[in-house]
């Protein structure tokens, strides 16, 4: 009850709160924009100065929580003007860049807010019955979580286009799985204590092959008008499948939103397969903040590096204000992929594109080494020459997302 009416009778916690949410605002938007930094570890990272901050826990997790929505609605900016996607928008990269390779890449940036503002707007009354029905069913999924990991990655590999794709998927899922073993448990030493093994992962299996193959490319070609030629049934459908993967994400450990998003493809219309693909990606990205929220309330399990941070800084699970800060930042998010899109992709494309790939490549081993050490730039290394494999197979990287369900699966 307090969480209902502390904003109403206590005025200055109100102040208090926009403050800290338009803070994580701010921070959001400047990892979401950089490439190579995953929500997770930017997550953890805010959990991990919280206390140096001195300040009520509800008030650090609005922060966070807003940081992390506007992160997930800015990172598609980095994925497909300079292809160094994070784990969220590997799936998306492919159909985006093809997007921006026709010149539509104002659209695809448009079609992503849309897809991550409409998925919110819908998980929040989807949420309940969720919720609802997955505190029921939640002892047999866990029961039976091996199997349903197991259904995922031979769904992926088996919707593959060849059978020589398919061979390259398993193998590549392999490959990744077994350098999820050997790495994800180590203890790095970092610069920063809330480091891990995510952020130099993630850049070499999704970020640094792009950038390899993008050396001595012409670059973002001009874009033309932003105008969505999307039909509005299409795009709610879309949004639809996005948040109903972002579902699957909030309550499943080892489910990223790319392997939701892809287990979503059916239900987004063939006819607008690449635009339909953004919009489910981006949508299921975001909307996993609201249903992570309601399962660390309704199951005590964080799911996503935002809810795993909340917990970490002791946050109230207020979800009433957790949820309002949701939506406000899903509202700044949506206006600045608006306002910072286009000028991103039109500094890129005016850039030198080996020039740029390289400083990029550069700034992803730094990160690497701030979030893991040394061993963290070896890491990025042998992780950046698997994420080469999958195409030059024939195959899809999200089977490189055996990174996370290997282990799980183990």
């Amino acid at each position: 009850m307090d969480a209902l009416v502390r904003p109403v009778v206590d005025p200055g916690f109100t102040v208090a709160a926009l403050a800290f949410l338009f803070g994580g605002v701010a921070l959001g938007s400047v990892s979401g924009l950089i490439p190579g930094i995953h929500a997770n570890n930017f997550a953890l990272l805010l959990a991990g100065v919280a206390p140096g901050l001195h300040a009520d826990p509800l008030l650090i997790g609005v922060a966070i929580v807003g940081a992390g929505v506007v992160h997930s609605f800015l990172d598609i900016v980095p994925a497909l003007a300079l292809g160094v996607p994070d784990a969220a928008t590997a799936v998306a990269a492919l159909p985006g860049h093809r997007l921006v390779v026709a010149g539509r890449g104002r659209e695809a940036l448009r079609l992503s807010a849309v897809g991550s503002g409409l998925a919110v707007a819908l998980a929040v009354p989807l949420a309940v019955p969720i919720t609802w029905l997955m505190v029921r069913a939640y002892p047999h999924v866990r029961a039976n979580l091996p199997l349903i990991l197991g259904g995922i990655v031979a769904g992926l590999v088996l919707t593959e286009s060849s059978k020589r794709s398919a061979v390259g998927g398993l193998c590549s899922f392999l490959a990744s799985a077994a350098l999820g073993v050997a790495t994800l448990d180590v203890d790095p030493a970092a610069p920063l204590d809330t480091g891990g093994m995510l952020a130099p992962l993630f850049s070499g299996l999704f970020g640094a092959p792009v950038l390899v193959d993008a050396l001595g490319g012409e670059g973002v070609p001009p874009q033309s008008d932003a105008r969505l030629t999307m039909g509005r049934r299409d795009l709610g459908v879309s949004a639809t499948a996005g948040s109903l993967a972002g579902a699957v994400v909030g309550y499943i450990p080892g489910v990223s939103a790319a392997i939701a998003a892809v287990a979503a493809l059916p239900l987004v219309p063939r006819r607008e397969a690449d635009r339909g693909f953004v919009v489910a990606t981006s949508g299921a990205n975001t909307a996993t903040t609201v249903f992570a929220l309601f399962a660390l309330v309704a199951l005590g399990t964080p799911r996503t590096g935002v809810t795993v941070a909340l917990e970490e800084a002791a946050v109230p699970l207020a979800l009433p204000i957790l949820l309002t800060a949701v939506a406000i930042a899903a509202i700044c998010g949506f206006t600045l992929v608006l306002l910072v899109g286009d000028r991103y992709l039109r500094v890129v494309g005016t850039a030198d594109y080996t020039t740029l790939s390289i400083s990029v490549l550069c700034l992803l081993v730094v990160v690497s080494y701030v979030f893991a050490g040394t061993v963290g730039v070896g890491v990025f290394v042998v992780a950046a020459v698997l994420g080469l494999v999958p195409p030059r197979l024939g195959a899809r990287r999200v089977h490189l997302m055996g990174v996370l369900i290997g282990p799980l699966l183990l």
